[in-house]
């Protein structure tokens, strides 16, 4: 492979999303589309349906009335939070066969769970429109690194081990092994998938937000969260340091630093509710 978008498209076969899914996202993507097509699509998989409207329900979401039908769900949250919900109930499945000696799966989707929640919350905190966008780019921010691990599970996991070996950044040793990182190769999946630039650029750009020409808020966000989850949440990270912060993603907030405190308790408290619905059985998805 000689390039993240050379390795994405030899992975789609081994990582693709469900078919219903993929016709729902195109469907979304597709302004004239009603609620009712949406949910008459998404009716063909019962199972899906039923995630979604179990996640809906949450009290991680907290909608103050009971929402029953995908139609229902469209009208009070939206499509594009749809899509947040779909993506959220279908990614960690979306990947299977990983090595159990190259990462732990369970270990790996509550970090990405953990980003995700406290992406969503720095951008309350900013009042960003629709935070959910910024939870499902954290939850997604590392999914280049599956793709890696599917078709690339030799170099993986040498630079797993050289990123813990010289306390480097894995997306670094990354660089130099193929030319490209795990970041790059979310990107261009989310792209696969159909998925919105701000996804795109929001994982492409979580390492490096100040080259994000495009969505930088999202990207700097990711960023931000991604470094807080190492910190608080799993200090016990590939190489066991916390990936340095890039401190113009801070500035761009315009938040005091001070909010840190009350962001970790938090985003602990939102972490179990989403946990209970979101992963409760990731090494089994």
């Amino acid at each position: 492979m000689t390039s993240a978008q050379d390795l994405v498209q030899g992975s789609l076969e081994l990582a693709s999303l469900p078919e219903v899914v993929m016709r729902t996202i195109d469907l979304i993507n597709d302004p004239k589309t009603s609620a009712a097509e949406i949910g008459q699509v998404l009716g063909e998989d019962p199972a899906l349906t039923a995630r979604l409207l179990k996640i809906v329900n949450s009290p991680f979401y907290g909608f103050p009335s009971r929402i029953d039908t995908v139609s229902r769900a469209i009208t009070v949250i939206g499509t594009l939070e749809l899509l947040d919900l779909i993506l959220a109930t279908s990614v960690v499945k979306a990947f299977r066969g990983i090595p159990n000696d190259l990462v732990d799966m369970d270990s790996f989707w509550e970090h990405s769970l953990y980003t995700g929640v406290v992406a969503r919350i720095l951008a309350g905190r900013m009042r960003a429109p629709n935070t959910e966008r910024y939870f499902i780019a954290g939850l997604l921010h590392d999914i280049g690194a599956l793709a890696l691990y599917k078709q690339a599970p030799d170099i993986s996991a040498i630079a797993l081990r050289r990123a813990r070996e010289e306390i480097a950044p894995l997306h670094v040793i990354e660089q130099e092994l193929l030319g490209f990182d795990h970041s790059e190769v979310g990107g261009e999946l989310m792209r696969a998938w159909h998925l919105p630039e701000t996804l795109v650029n929001a994982i492409r750009f979580h390492h490096i937000p100040q080259q994000a020409e495009q969505h930088l808020l999202e990207a700097s966000l990711v960023h931000l969260a991604d470094v807080i989850a190492c910190a608080v949440h799993d200090p016990a990270t590939e190489n066991g340091r916390v990936p340095p912060m890039e401190s113009s993603a801070w500035d761009l907030t315009g938040l005091q630093t001070q909010i840190m405190e009350s962001v970790i308790t938090e985003a602990d408290a939102q972490f179990e509710d989403a946990r209970a619905v979101i992963l409760p059985r990731a090494s089994a998805a």
